[in-house]
């Protein structure tokens, strides 16, 4: 039972989300031949101030203040 797991930054739409979840379950099937009932999504999505990358937030990058100062 293939389980694919996805963090995200919130803000899609929910019709983004359920056409993330349908690609990524045609991608599994397509790669490990796996039944599509077997498969599982888990979507996480975060606030933009809790994924960063390089100790810079998103939000930060999308021009929000440093709360450090």
């Amino acid at each position: 039972m293939p389980l694919i797991e996805v963090t995200l930054v919130e803000g899609r739409s929910p019709q983004q989300l359920r056409n993330l979840i349908s690609g990524l379950t045609e991608a599994a099937v397509a790669a490990v031949d796996a039944p599509r009932e077997a498969i599982r999504v888990v979507l996480r999505e975060v606030p933009s101030t809790h994924f960063a990358a390089g100790d810079v937030t998103i939000a930060e990058r999308l021009g929000a203040p440093d709360p450090r100062g």
